[in-house]
């Protein structure tokens, strides 16, 4: 098995049409094509991209490449933006995968009060199938610092290299538990799936399937005080039930983890008993489960402080998810007036060749410190629906780009007025 590639590799992972046609047999059909192809369009580092129609039609290598949706390249070598050189084409890896379009399946577990009356459902777990037609695109639009992204993804192909080559966990210790903390609303349990979802894509001929199965946190520690340790013990059951096929990879997301793993040393008195049992609940079934060389757990927390310690002594790396700084910012602003542009909201023009927009754009971003990226995210609507569209619902209609800048610059001022309110 060789997940561990290279800091020169190019990788190229391209996203197939629904087809009848097996997996296996579309890879050796479109290998060839798909490497003419990067040889011969000018394909940007860290862009998804859909193919050329014009360059497609023009070579009879390439006719099969109608079955592809679109490909990415990705390097830890090159930035953003960047194109391939010879050398480059020499390095390349390809990975091949079909979005499953299956719907998120939702586990559930009937709740028991104790006192011989019927009870609501506990809604347990999410699990999806993947890589899933849900999250397409969503690693490339989760914006950070340069190389965090590509760390975590590094730790997780070698945590599963370590559990593939059975190491002897009483010499090296690897429990395959990342835990992303930081505040809300930063993008942590995006992160995990996208993540998740990365590795569907790169591991593939090792593991046939990917799961994702999302712990619902909240609903296990419930109203039902003393079911709530029998719930985890039930759900990790579940979990079992997929991982007992080698073939899968399971990965488990625990969002905001401080619910089943609050620290014990902090309980008092007068906290429910139950409490502690959850906590003992999930470390001895982390425990159990780590057994397994495919499963790899994910946990996600907006206050790390409260978390217990035997769980934060598990976490193999514990990061840091941060507000964005201004240069993320920019970033995340740049994506989402070309996604306006590209839907039709606001007319095609240049961000860089005019000094004003550019001017716009820094201003706006300087002034959006201290936001996290889901306050960002909200920023274009607001700015349409309060400074910019009409009464009328007219769907033709275009506003220019410098009108935009100036409505979220005004939505932004407004964005901080509330919140200074809120906080009176």
């Amino acid at each position: 098995m060789n997940l561990l590639s290279a800091k020169c590799t190019i990788h190229v992972e391209i996203c197939l049409k629904p087809s009848e046609n097996r997996l296996e047999m579309l890879e050796k059909l479109l290998d060839v094509a798909v490497r003419e192809y990067i040889a011969l369009a000018k394909v940007p580092i860290g862009e998804s991209v859909k193919m050329d129609t014009k360059t497609v039609e023009s070579n009879d290598v390439l006719k099969d490449l109608q079955l592809v949706e679109s490909l990415i390249l990705e390097s830890e070598a090159k930035r953003s933006g960047e194109f391939l050189n010879a050398v480059d084409l020499k390095n390349v890896i390809l990975h091949f995968y079909s979005p499953q379009r299956r719907l998120m399946e939702l586990e559930t577990f009937d709740g028991d009060s104790g006192e011989g009356e019927d009870d609501d459902a506990v809604p347990a777990s999410s699990h999806w199938l993947l890589p899933s037609h849900s999250f397409l695109h969503l690693w490339e639009n989760l914006i950070y610092e340069d190389g965090l992204k590509e760390k975590l993804l590094k730790f997780a192909l070698s945590a599963l290299i370590f559990s593939q080559h059975s190491v002897n966990p009483h010499i090296i210790s690897c429990n395959r538990l990342i835990l992303l903390h930081g505040p809300p609303g930063t993008g942590k349990t995006s992160l995990c799936k996208a993540l998740a979802q990365k590795l569907a894509i790169r591991v593939r001929r090792t593991f046939r399937h990917t799961h994702l199965i999302e712990i619902n946190s909240h609903s296990l520690f419930s109203k039902w005080f003393s079911e709530s340790g029998k719930l985890v013990m039930r759900l990790f059951a579940k979990i079992r039930e997929i991982v007992i096929d080698p073939h899968n990879l399971v990965c488990v997301l625990i969002d905001e983890v401080e619910s089943l793993a609050y620290a014990r040393d902090c309980m008092s008195g007068q906290e429910p008993k139950d409490a502690m049992r959850v906590v003992n609940a999930l470390l001895t079934q982390l425990d159990a489960i780590k057994e397994h060389p495919n499963v790899l757990i994910l946990a996600t927390s907006n206050l790390a402080d409260t978390i217990d310690l035997a769980f934060l002594d598990r976490a193999d790396i514990k990061q840091y998810i941060g507000l964005p700084s201004s240069i993320a910012i920019k970033r995340i602003y740049t994506t989402m007036l070309m996604e306006m542009m590209r839907i039709g909201i606001i007319t095609e023009q240049s961000l860089r060749d005019d000094d004003r927009h550019e001017g716009l754009l820094s201003a706006l971003a300087e002034h959006s410190i201290g936001l996290s990226g889901r306050a960002l995210r909200k920023l274009p609507f607001l700015a349409h629906a309060v400074h910019t569209a009409s009464s009328d619902f007219d769907l033709n209609g275009k506003i220019g780009l410098c009108d935009f800048l100036d409505a979220m610059l005004a939505a932004l001022e407004q964005h901080h007025t509330d919140k200074k309110l809120i906080k009176k």
